[in-house]
């Protein structure tokens, strides 16, 4: 097949992947009850069906340290160029219900008025690929679906991802569905085909952290120059894990995301301020803690991890901003892993500080 015949036929894919529509995830997801941990929920997210009562197989399973409505987590990447894959391909049905399912819609499609042109010729060189073994290189065709060996693998096709906002992005997995058989990995040539990092980012990207709030001595309202310590304790700083699988028959990989917090970088909300360390960026201790907790006697000393106003709030507050720093990695299936990009979550805190009152005797 040359150039040109080919080109309509991934033009005419966007347009099948439309058409069949379970491979949208742009419906809810489904959500489980939370985990027993606390920490997140389980979580699917999946194509719809139609009339067919045909269900999509390509799924993504999310549980650990999750949302609980399959939407994206609060963990942002510190890398802004990094993102979770917009796409994907992924194991949909098998030869059976993929006959029925292609079948039906490229005879819809063939059959609206008006149908002609270079859309209709690439439909009915699709519908030839699937039924009458025509191929070309690297791609070959189908005899009447693959039906005869229904059971012993499944189509795949594309996935969207429906947390990607750039349109052009999510809809650039345009191959044709292809077959794939059970315990084989899908062909070298679609390098989006889905993997344990694709699904390790996609972990990241649904992963939800916990909302921790740092300790403030003095809390909430301090006085002009003077030092405020701040820390948070393992017990409530810890890490976190997230976990997506794909579990179909002949194909199950999974994922899990891990987060360690490794940094707290204070911003006090003013300029006239002075943070300590002075970049206020405090470093994990030993123990797994951060800073160190104020205690009796300490008033005059400059805390490891803190800050100090240098003017009154007045009437209002200042927006102490606490940003936690996430090490981020992947362990996955057959041994694979690696590191991700560190991720960062922040919480505001209210703070008033008054001016030191003089007594004059």
């Amino acid at each position: 097949m040359n150039g040109a015949p080919r080109t309509a036929l991934r033009a005419s894919a966007l347009g099948l992947t439309l058409a069949l529509g379970t491979l949208s995830l742009s419906g809810p997801a489904h959500a489980e009850e939370p985990m027993p941990n606390n920490q997140g929920a389980s979580t699917e997210e999946h194509g719809g069906r139609d009339s067919t009562g045909i269900y999509a197989a390509a799924r993504i399973q999310y549980s650990g340290s999750v949302t609980k409505d399959g939407s994206p987590g609060n963990v942002r990447p510190a890398d802004v160029n990094w993102t979770p894959p917009p796409c994907w391909y992924a194991p949909y049905l098998g030869a059976k219900d993929f006959k029925k399912k292609m079948s039906e819609d490229l005879d819809r499609q063939l059959n609206t008025p008006g149908m002609g042109g270079t859309a209709g010729s690439a439909l009915g060189q699709t519908k030839r690929h699937y039924e009458d073994e025509f191929g070309w290189d690297g791609s070959p065709g189908y005899k009447d679906y693959n039906v005869e060996n229904d059971g012993k693998g499944m189509f795949w096709a594309g996935v969207e991802n429906p947390d990607e906002p750039d349109y052009l992005k999510r809809t650039s997995c345009t191959d044709l569905p292809f077959w794939v058989e059970n315990g084989q990995a899908p062909p070298a040539r679609y390098e989006e085909a889905i993997k344990p990092e694709m699904l390790a980012a996609l972990a990241y990207q649904h992963m939800e952290l916990p909302d921790t709030k740092v300790t403030l001595a003095p809390e909430a309202e301090t006085k002009v120059n003077l030092p405020t310590w701040a820390w948070l304790d393992k017990a409530v700083f810890d890490e976190v894990q997230a976990t997506a699988a794909i579990n179909v028959p002949g194909f199950n990989i999974q994922a899990t995301t891990t987060a360690k917090p490794v940094a707290l970088k204070l911003q006090p909300g003013t300029e006239d301020a002075e943070t300590y360390p002075a970049s206020g960026e405090c470093v994990i201790n030993a123990d797994g803690s951060i800073g160190e907790p104020y205690a009796k006697g300490k008033a005059a000393e400059t805390p490891p991890c803190g800050l100090k106003y240098l003017r009154s709030s007045g009437n209002g507050t200042y927006k102490l901003q606490a940003t936690i720093t996430w090490d981020i990695a992947w362990t996955g299936t057959g041994g694979t892993g690696g590191d991700l990009p560190n991720g960062t979550f922040g919480n505001e805190q209210a703070v008033t500080v008054h001016e030191i009152q003089a007594i004059n005797r």
